[in-house]
């Protein structure tokens, strides 16, 4: 079950929910500053998955329920944290939190069998492409100007991205 998807995100608390992966925490660090700027939101709430392959700990997810209107998870760029983030966003749904998980292309088959194994074969994840871990600062920027727009939409529903 998807949890109900916000109507905007002014000034609501957004969860950045990112797995250590390299450039990670900056992709998600850039596309929450761009929900600031751009959509009105409220407080960003970084939080750091230390184990990118395992499932989101029940205390996490609780810390998570109880301090986030809504989550943004990744990035997923490799197969275990990939098909993790997508477990993640699910269970975050599950919850009853709207989330956005972002994985990369050359991932989509991992994360897609995921889903089916959580019983959520069209839950829909954002793809980006592969790889983010070389991107340097400028190309971070970039990234996050593309996904800004689809994270928005998959967290108000305004859109049925499903990219995989």
């Amino acid at each position: 079950m998807e949890s109900p998807r916000v109507a905007s995100l002014v000034g609501l608390r957004v969860g950045l929910l990112e797995n250590t992966k390299r450039n990670a925490a900056e992709i998600l660090d850039a596309v929450g500053a761009l929900l600031e700027t751009q959509q009105g939101a409220g407080a960003l709430v970084r939080r750091t998955k230390k184990q990118f392959a395992m499932p989101l700990p029940d205390d996490m997810l609780e810390e998570l329920r109880r301090e986030c209107d809504v989550v943004v998870v990744g990035v997923g760029d490799c197969g275990s944290c990939s098909a993790a983030a997508v477990a993640d966003g699910i269970a975050l749904e599950r919850a009853g939190i709207p989330t956005a998980v972002i994985c990369t292309e050359a991932f989509v088959a991992t994360s897609t069998a995921m889903a089916a194994l959580k019983g959520r074969a069209d839950y829909p994840f954002l793809v980006t492409e592969h790889p983010v871990a070389n991107l340097a600062v400028d190309g971070i920027a970039a990234r996050a100007g593309v996904l800004v727009s689809e994270v928005v939409s998959r967290l108000t529903g305004t859109a049925d991205e499903r990219a995989a």
